[in-house]
C-alpha cells in the first residue's frame, strides 16, 4: 500500500509532535459535541486532565536527554513517569481530532473493505470495540489500529498504552479513563461508548488509513 507504516507513524506522529510540547487546541469549540460530550467534560478533559500530561512531561523532561528529542520518540523510548504523560499527551490529541459535530457515518471504500475483511461488517467492529471499551478493567484506550498490509486489529491498552510500541498505525482510539466520560455519563460507561460513534468523523480515519 505504499508507504511503510513504520514511516508513516513517524510522519504522522512528527506532524503533532512539536505542537504536542505546548498544548494543541481543540479543532471544534467546547460545546460543538453537544449531546454526547458537553462542554464541560471537554472543558475538563483537555483544559485539565491533558494539558496536566503535558505540563508534567515538560517538568519531567527538562535537562534529561529527553529534553531535546521529538515526542514521538519519547513515547517510543521512555518508560515510567515518562512515559506515562508522553504517551497519553500524543493519546489525547489524537482523540480530540477524530471527532466532529458533522461527522461522515461510513468509511470510504477502502477502509470499509479491510473492515468487512477482518470484521465483517463496520457494525460488528463497533459492536466489538464497545464490548472492549466496556470491559476494561479500569482506566486505559481500546483502539483501532492497522499493521503495514493495513491489516487491522482491535487492541486494548491499560493505562496510556499505545499501539505506537508495537509498530502498528493508530487509526481510531476510545478513551475509558473516568474523566473523559464521568461527568456526562456517571458510571454508564458503555453509554458515553456507544454515543462515541455518533461524533466520530469517518473522513479523520479515512485520512490515516490512506497515510499507511
Amino acid at each position: 500500500m505504499g508507504v511503510s507504516p513504520i514511516n508513516t507513524v513517524t510522519m504522522t506522529i512528527k506532524t503533532i509532535a512539536t505542537a504536542l510540547i505546548s498544548i494543541v487546541e481543540l479543532p471544534y469549540a467546547y460545546d460543538a459535541l453537544e449531546p454526547y460530550i458537553s462542554a464541560e467534560t471537554l472543558h475538563f478533559h483537555h483544559d485539565k486532565h491533558y494539558a496536566g500530561y503535558v505540563a508534567k512531561l515538560n517538568e519531567l523532561i527538562d535537562g534529561t536527554r529527553y529534553a531535546t528529542l521529538p515526542l514521538e520518540d519519547i513515547v517510543l523510548t521512555s518508560d515510567g513517569a515518562i512515559f506515562n504523560n508522553a504517551a497519553q499527551a500524543w493519546n489525547h490529541v489524537f482523540y480530540f481530532e477524530q471527532f466532529s459535530p458533522t461527522p461522515h457515518h461510513h468509511p470510504s471504500d477502502g477502509l470499509r473493505r479491510a473492515i468487512d475483511a477482518e470484521f465483517g461488517s463496520l457494525e460488528v467492529l463497533k459492536e466489538r470495540m464497545t464490548t472492549h471499551a466496556t470491559t476494561l478493567f479500569g482506566s486505559g484506550w481500546v483502539w483501532l489500529a492497522a499493521d503495514r498490509d493495513g491489516r487491522l486489529f482491535i487492541i486494548s491498552k491499560p493505562n496510556a498504552g499505545t499501539p505506537l510500541t508495537d509498530d502498528l498505525m493508530p487509526l481510531i482510539a476510545i478513551d475509558v479513563w473516568e474523566h473523559a466520560y464521568y461527568l456526562d455519563y456517571r458510571n454508564m460507561r458503555k453509554n458515553s461508548v456507544e454515543d462515541f460513534w455518533k461524533i466520530l468523523d469517518w473522513r479523520v480515519i479515512d485520512e490515516r488509513y490512506n497515510r499507511i
